[in-house]
């Protein structure tokens, strides 16, 4: 391990914790305390900003809300109390189940969100339901939500005939923020509430993260300031018993190791970790990936999520970012496995008007590498300017990856905003230097009654390389679309919609060398049903084009136009049963249009109470054209056929424990229809598979996931886990059906595992 980030480390650990400070510039207070039990007791909420403008923004119609709603804002010493009094008729049914943590589900519930610096830079959201249940999230990039990052607040609920109530304290320490202004802060402060057997939306502000701006859109609400420190350290040890190793013995593992954190001020706050844990008690759904791309993976890290936005830096294109965190402790250079992080280091604060974080982490061994990152922003009246630099050092490759990125964000009307950013990336390996470059920008403009637009453009060079640290599923191109929109939401109230959002795009992309990679017709409605549910349909029409990615670098092979179909419709809760579809259908390959595959999913879901439900879930897709590059310019054409099944229970213990189980079952099988060679001007060449070089025969495999995870919530942040895990993966040099596949994958025994993890945040 190397040496000097251990130095801030103990620094750390030699410094004491400060007690609550008095609020800045001596602003007097009442030093009273709010006790967080769900009554809201009018003595102690006295002198609280008091929000009773709820609107509709689900349906966007902005109306005033038919739920009478009402929420008190309360600054004090120990941290933000909010509270909400929901008043729910007789006739709207309450939906009560019961949810893990940041779990999405269709449930009364409420929300705050709070942009601690105003600025529309970094949100941070606190959702309580009627059950109890909670999530938290990091919002950026407008309406961007992260449910990666977990904090420690307090909340309590009850209930009565009239309707229910939620208290909240959010303390200071939860995040850092600006130095205040004169004893006071000004926050951009969000309400919600959510009517689970409708899905409507009630909001005070009426802000809606359906629009192009959300957090910029937040309430402006001054409060007096106050300032809370912090050190808190969760050391964690694990076991692993692993079945499969050493031979019928299996193989005991076992570690320890702790995450740090520390806010001494409000402005700064420092996180730092120490042999973070190797056990996984978060599995990774199952992906069969034989494209071109990566599979892009969350990080549940509670090291690498915790205040993590202000490290976000997109670039348009699905999951792209500069900083993928998935990559510090990923696949080791040497192909040894996953590389062991010794320590990391993250520093995140404010100076004056300017927004700062640092990162650093280290990777033992011969094969280890150094992650190192600095990001800044600044806010202006009505622009925002960041930057953010990255270095990652590969020894064992002899490679050092040197990004820049400079992104702003403007608004020059209520209207209009425009997002842009410019990247460039310094590489140099083996004596040799690449440099590469990028840029994006999209402008969204609001034209009123329900319509707006939307110009987007992206270029990413054949040279731009940001993958040593980031994430971008391909450099090497040249990207346009022009969209635009249109809302509905005054529908009849005998219609089943309660809202229908129409768009269009028209899409044009080449690469770096002017060659075409799409030109396509993008039509688009998603709809909010009355039953609470919704809607997403969308047609695709794309002319003709080529794939530069298929053949890894060779020669492009050009395409006919296709089409897609797809459709999505979900209807939650009703009684004992909620389920979710979804259908697909399509043409692609060599074939266009007069070959048309699908897929079709469907997974209903059943309660046997608010704290036990189980799904079932079966997936079935033909593709009757499927390419799969084999090497060099070769190419085997597949008619392919996959089933999968998913299968799930969640039982809520109480508050404080849970147990979950989840299965998923692939099988695919793939018989070849003939093999080609893609020629120099992009045309597909059939060859003889009997010849040396050319073979190509059918396959076909099958894949396991299978996890039971049991976890008692000792304290907040405080958990221990038991998991039992086992999987596996085969795949076949010959066809065996997809109904086979699936039953044989039960067999699977790759890997199995028995996980015991005990964490303990202590707060001194």
């Amino acid at each position: 391990m190397r040496f000097p980030l251990l130095l801030p480390i103990l620094a750390i650990l030699a410094l004491p914790a400060h007690a609550v400070e008095a609020p800045v510039d001596g602003i007097p207070t009442s030093g009273r305390t709010i006790e967080i039990d769900g009554r809201i007791d009018p003595v102690e909420w006295q002198g609280a900003r008091h929000f009773d403008d709820f609107v509709l923004t689900q349906p966007l119609s902005l109306q005033p809300s038919p739920y009478a709603t009402e929420a008190w804002v309360l600054s004090t010493p120990d941290g933000l109390a909010v509270a909400f009094r929901s008043l729910q008729a007789p006739d709207v049914p309450r939906v009560r189940t019961r949810t893990r943590r940041d779990e999405d589900a269709q449930v009364d519930r409420v929300n705050v969100a709070i942009d601690f610096d105003g600025d529309g830079r970094t949100g941070y959201n606190f959702m309580v339901t009627l059950a109890g249940g909670i999530a938290d999230e990091v919002i950026t990039n407008e309406g961007s939500y992260s449910s990666d990052w977990d904090g420690s607040w307090t909340h309590a609920v009850s209930e009565d005939e009239a309707g229910w109530n939620v208290e909240m304290l959010i303390p200071w320490y939860i995040a850092p923020m600006r130095k205040a202004n004169g004893g006071t802060r000004t926050v951009g402060l969000y309400l919600d509430r959510v009517i689970g057997s409708t899905g409507e939306r009630v909001a005070a502000p009426g802000a809606s993260f359906q629009r192009a701006r959300f957090l910029s859109d937040f309430r402006k609400v001054e409060l007096p300031a106050y300032s809370q420190s912090l050190l808190a350290i969760t050391p964690y040890v694990v076991g692993v018993h692993d079945f499969t190793g050493n031979g019928s013995g299996g193989r005991n593992d076992f570690d320890a190791g702790a995450d740090i954190f520390w806010k001494p001020n409000g402005q700064t706050q420092l996180t730092a970790t120490i042999n973070p844990d190797f056990g996984q008690v978060e599995s990774d759904d199952l992906v069969v990936n034989f494209g071109a791309e990566e599979t892009f993976f969350s990080d549940k890290r509670p090291f690498f999520t915790e205040n993590q936005g202000i490290f976000n830096f997109g670039l348009l294109i699905d999951n792209s970012q500069l900083i993928y965190t998935r990559r510090v402790g990923g696949a080791a250079d040497d192909g040894s496995g996953a590389g062991d992080i010794d320590a990391a280091v993250k520093l995140n604060g404010s100076l004056g008007g300017t927004n700062y974080g640092l990162m650093a982490a280290e990777e033992g061994g011969e094969a280890g590498r150094s992650f190192r990152a600095l990001r800044l922003n600044h806010d202006f009246e009505r622009q925002n300017v960041g930057l953010l630099a990255t270095q990652v050092l590969r020894p064992y490759l002899d490679r050092e990856a040197r990004v820049l990125g400079i992104d702003h964000r403007w608004q020059p009307t209520d209207a209009l905003t425009i997002t842009s950013n410019v990247v460039g990336s310094d590489i140099e390996q083996a004596g040799q230097t690449t440099r590469g470059s990028g840029a994006t920008t999209v402008v969204e403009y609001e034209m009123g009654n329900g319509w707006r637009q939307q110009w987007l453009a992206m270029h990413f060079g054949d040279d731009l390389e940001v993958n040593d640290f980031g994430y971008l599923g391909r450099n090497n191109l040249n990207y346009a679309h022009w969209q635009v929109s249109r809302r509905l939401t005054g529908l009849a109230q005998a219609s089943a919609y309660a809202s229908h959002d129409y768009r269009g795009r028209i899409i044009g992309m080449d690469n770096d060398h002017g060659l075409r990679l799409q030109r396509q017709l993008r039509l688009i409605r998603s709809s909010e049903r009355r039953d609470g549910g919704s809607e997403y349909l969308q047609l695709n029409i794309n002319a003709p084009y080529y794939s530069d990615l298929l053949t890894r670098g060779n020669n492009a092979l050009r395409q006919p136009g296709n089409f897609s179909l797809s459709f999505e419709r979900d209807r939650p809760r009703k009684r004992n049963w909620a389920w979710e579809l979804d259908a697909w259908a399509g043409s692609g390959g060599l074939s266009g249009n007069d070959e048309i595959g699908y897929s079709l999913e469907f997974s209903p879901t059943y309660y046997f109470s608010d704290a036990l439900s189980a799904f079932v879930g079966g997936y079935a897709e033909y593709t009757p054209d499927w390419l799969v590059w084999q090497h060099d310019n070769l190419v085997g054409r597949f008619e392919q056929r996959s089933l999968q099944f998913n299968a799930g229970l969640d039982w809520s213990i109480g508050q404080r424990q849970e147990l979950r189980l989840k299965l998923q079952a692939i099988g695919l099988d793939a018989q070849l229809m003939e093999a080609v060679e893609v020629a120099p001007d992009g045309s597909a060449v059939a060859v003889d598979t009997a010849l040396p070089g050319n073979e190509v025969d059918d396959f076909s495999l099958r894949n396991l996931g299978f996890q039971v995870r049991y976890r008692y919530m000792l304290a907040p942040l405080s958990d221990l886990y038991v998991v039992y895990g086992r999987g596996g993966y085969m795949l076949d040099e010959f066809s065996v059906g997809p109904r086979d596949q699936l039953q044989d994958s039960f067999s699977l025994r790759d890997s199995e595992q028995l996980l015991v993890k005990l964490a303990y945040r202590f707060e001194l």
